[in-house]
């Protein structure tokens, strides 16, 4: 059995309780979330969560159905890769003193991240990407000492006309 990482999307109502009712689905099941990012949508009746899990196909359309039959959840997908831009944020805190500060500047530059915040011991640095661009971010500026890094976790959205329906289809 062949545990491969996909990501849903799914549009649900803006209420209080949904997320812990969506996320409490993954844990009766015992699936992990990986990744789990929530906002509102250009609707604000309207989230979108965007989850990323692992399991085999049976696993997927398992959890699928589930989500579908809760009241709150108007649409899920997984999101087909090929056609989807998958971002992530992160800000990284580097204890970098003058001495270091060119260093992690350059190697901001490198990444296109963008230093945030500068205090006499320490860098704060934006960045957004897939995560493998994040991941060698971070390898990269650990020599200098990263003291604390937050992710967003993943977001995800169809290129061009690949889009998550409005409403499930009945």
């Amino acid at each position: 059995m062949q545990a491969d990482r996909f990501i849903l999307a799914m549009l649900v109502n803006n209420e209080a309780g949904v997320l812990t009712r969506v996320s409490s689905l993954f844990g009766r099941r015992s699936y992990n979330i990986e990744s789990l990012s929530v906002g509102e949508t250009e609707n604000s009746a309207v989230s979108r969560i965007t989850v990323a899990t692992r399991g085999d196909a049976a696993a997927q359309e398992q959890i699928v159905q589930q989500l579908r039959k809760l009241h709150d959840v108007r649409s899920v997908i997984v999101m087909d890769t090929e056609q989807t831009v998958l971002r992530e944020l992160m800000l990284i805190k580097i204890a970098a003193g003058p001495e270091k500060l060119t260093q992690v500047q350059e190697a901001a530059k490198v990444f296109r991240a963008k230093i945030v915040d500068l205090t006499p011991g320490s860098v704060t640095a934006e960045i957004t990407g897939e995560q493998t661009k994040l991941d060698a971010f971070i390898k990269c500026l650990e020599p200098y000492g990263v003291t604390e890094l937050c992710r967003t976790g993943l977001t995800a959205i169809g290129r061009g006309d690949y889009t998550l329906p409005q409403q499930q289809e009945e």
